[in-house]
């Protein structure tokens, strides 16, 4: 499921635009960062931060 900032978590509505519940894994690239994160409810989320914000690509059910 694709994200961008204003959505929010399907399971828990937690904006996507909000401060991560929880950052699992953080990893360099060359256009920025992938970070790993957990919503409030649980679920596993992958965001890319870049030139262009922070957004969340895919997203897991809940944990």
């Amino acid at each position: 499921m694709n994200g961008a900032q204003g959505e929010a978590c399907p399971h828990c509505g937690w904006p996507d635009g909000a401060e991560p519940f929880q950052v699992v894994s953080r990893h360099g690239t060359a256009a920025g960062h992938t970070v790993w994160t957990r919503c409030a409810c649980g679920s596993l989320q992958v965001r890319v931060a870049d030139a262009c914000g922070m957004r969340v690509l895919s997203r897991g059910g809940r944990g």
